[in-house]
């Protein structure tokens, strides 16, 4: 167990949350993503959101970093007009996450984005997003699927080779890829599906579909080994739930 890497995903605050007699403002995280670096041989820390001056010594205390999925990013943090079918701000989440994966960039710690993880990501390093795209949500709180195709020789396609049947739920998409930035994998339709920076600027991962909500855990096994190289990953075992 000494051996698991700790990784730490982000929460978010939500101010009506219940349980037993009381509702209550907490600090949520929906028990997919524990369960998934459970299931990939890591230990599982809660981030919840602080000031931003603090991410660096968050950040310090784990060995990988992982952006949970959520919201639509708030169009001004890309120089763009909300569109009308964009969701309302969550501004605080914001500020805190960017200052999660800045200070992840900075240290080199091995991050994830998960869905609007993989979006933040590139917004942080001056990309942009298309506010709107049909397919890939259809039915209001479902969870649908489809296939991606890695691009051959990327991070993703070393970690899941060959095309794959993905759970998704998202409205969003990247448009122009931030500095430093390639794709690693596309739906049938074009949209960028994975996106990741290049050999040797370590290891920085977003994927637009949500692992958490599936079997294959490839893709958190990955960021698990980058979080201790050289180190055996446990194999996969049963969560809690599962």
């Amino acid at each position: 167990m000494a051996d698991r890497p700790l990784i730490g995903v982000s929460t978010y605050l939500e101010s009506g949350a219940r349980w037993g007699v009381w509702e209550l403002e907490a600090a949520l995280l929906p028990a997919g993503y524990p369960r998934l670096v459970q299931r990939a041989g890591g230990l599982a820390a809660m981030l919840p959101p602080d000031a931003p001056e603090h991410a660096a010594a968050t950040v310090a205390r784990v060995d990988g970093v992982v952006i949970a999925g959520g919201p639509d990013v708030e169009p001004v943090r890309y120089g763009a007009e909300p569109d009308p079918r964009t969701g309302p701000p969550a501004r605080a989440r914001d500020t805190w996450e960017l200052a999660l994966i800045e200070a992840a960039l900075a240290a080199r710690v091995p991050l994830l984005g998960i869905c609007r993880g993989m979006q933040l990501l590139n917004v942080a390093l001056g990309g942009t997003l298309v506010q709107h795209i049909e397919g890939h949500a259809e039915v209001v709180g479902v969870f649908g699927g489809h296939p991606v195709r890695p691009v051959p020789g990327t991070l993703y396609a070393g970690a899941v080779p060959e095309e794959t049947f993905v759970p998704t739920y998202h409205h969003q998409a990247v448009d122009r890829l931030g500095s430093g930035l390639v794709a690693s994998a596309h739906a049938a339709d074009g949209t960028v599906e994975a996106l990741e920076m290049p050999s040797g600027s370590g290891w920085v991962l977003g994927v637009q579909w949500h692992p958490e909500m599936g079997e294959d855990v490839r893709v958190m096994r990955a960021l698990v080994a980058a979080a201790r190289p050289g180190r055996p990953v446990p194999e996969d075992r049963p969560g809690p739930g599962r």
